[in-house]
């Protein structure tokens, strides 16, 4: 992962860039979060929107940031910055003060502006969709509001009909066809942010007759977001890929076995959503009784199998732009094949059907830019937050 100098960036890196990106009233943005969508699902689906797209514009392969799970990537695209800016570090960390295990969850927790802060200092109004509620607790400073299917407003349900429960693909079709209906009639929103599930990729591999119809009209939704909104800029871009995982470590239970209780070992991509992903990805945050004990426990998981790395606090921070206060005392990864969660006994063999992530071979995702004449060159692009972090500057 290339390191970066300045998180923030400066305003004199945008010299170039035309001035509607800064002045009130700019074009319309519509930034697209699909959650889980590897570079393996858009190469295996039928996708002629996002074809377009990128022949007309900007499409290639990125990379998102460590761990690859939804809260860490969710907040450093909409924000533009590293974890080690915006604070948030997974979907789960270690709160020291309450002595327990916390969702990564509250607004209360981002300490960078999100891109709705930044377009409301130039009059610029915004809404962001999510097809999971927890985004809308997470980033929604600056929003004129924040709207998700898994509690819809009566208005809404009125509007569109009552919304698909949270574990199916359906959900994401209502969540673009709300996105598209505020195109159409809210001409002064000038940014959307739209977030979906990951749900369908949890559920089906790419080549998934499922995962295919899914996407495909994911893409003829995206159509007639187009159409809704003539001239509208569209970035897209996903938080991590998904790939099957045949081994589950509980960490806990691993190092007591062999002689070590640890204070924790949590998996930073254990959220509310458990029927995904059972809380199982492929980075954990180790916390240890002693600072001692840090050696011996980096050695004694280190041989487990499938582990990846195992890194010092200060070592993680550095090499992944993270926080080092909300990260464990160690943080480890697993191999392509291999997730960390809370288990009956210490390991477990997955079933074939098991989709996660959370590691590093989970960070490559596409990135789309269309219709933003003046955007940054292609070569500027490297990560997901490269996404947005340019506009309203």
């Amino acid at each position: 992962m290339a390191e970066v100098s300045d998180p923030q960036l400066s305003r004199r890196a945008f010299l170039g860039a035309p001035a509607w990106l800064a002045r009130s009233g700019p074009p319309r943005v519509v930034v697209l979060m699909c959650d889980g969508f590897g570079p393996e699902y858009l190469d295996a689906s039928r996708m002629p929107t996002l074809a377009r797209w990128g022949k007309d514009g900007i499409r290639k392969t990125v990379r998102g940031v460590m761990p690859s799970v939804t809260n860490a990537n969710n907040a450093s695209i909409c924000c533009g910055v590293w974890p080690a800016v915006h604070g948030i570090t997974g979907n789960s960390y270690w709160d020291e003060r309450a002595g327990r295990e916390e969702y990564m969850e509250s607004a209360a927790l981002l300490l960078a502006p999100t891109l709705f802060e930044r377009a409301a200092r130039h009059g610029v109004k915004s809404a962001l969709l999510s097809s999971k509620r927890k985004t809308t607790t997470l980033l929604p400073r600056g929003t004129e509001f924040a709207l998700t299917p898994e509690a819809p407003p009566a208005e809404w349900v009125r509007l569109l009909g009552p919304a698909p429960g949270i574990y199916s693909r359906e959900i994401n079709y209502w969540l673009l066809r709300a996105a598209i209906h505020l195109l159409k009639t809210r001409p002064d929103l000038g940014c959307l942010y739209v977030h979906t599930t990951d749900y369908p990729m949890h559920t089906w591999p790419p080549e998934a007759l499922e995962s295919r119809e899914h996407l495909a009209r994911l893409d003829a939704l995206l159509a007639e977001a187009e159409a809704a909104a003539p001239g509208a800029a569209f970035l897209l871009t996903a938080d991590h890929g998904l790939h099957h995982k045949s081994r589950c470590w509980d960490l806990e239970k691993a190092c007591r076995n062999r002689g070590l209780p640890l204070r924790a070992a949590i998996s930073a991509e254990r959220d509310k959503y458990l029927v995904h992903h059972r809380g199982f990805g492929g980075t954990a945050w180790v916390y240890l009784n002693r600072p001692g004990d840090a050696e011996r426990a980096a050695a004694m998981i280190e041989r487990l199998p499938g582990v990846e790395s195992v890194l010092s606090r200060p070592e993680a921070a550095g090499r992944f732009h993270l926080m080092p206060e909300r990260i464990g005392e160690l943080m480890v990864t697993g191999d392509r094949d291999t997730v960390f969660g809370e288990l009956d006994t210490e390991s477990e063999a997955l079933p074939p059907a098991y989709r996660s992530h959370g590691g590093l071979s989970d960070t490559a995702v596409p990135l789309v830019v269309h219709n933003a004449p003046g955007a940054p060159a292609e070569s500027y692009f490297q990560h997901n937050l490269d996404l947005a972090r340019w506009l309203y500057v």
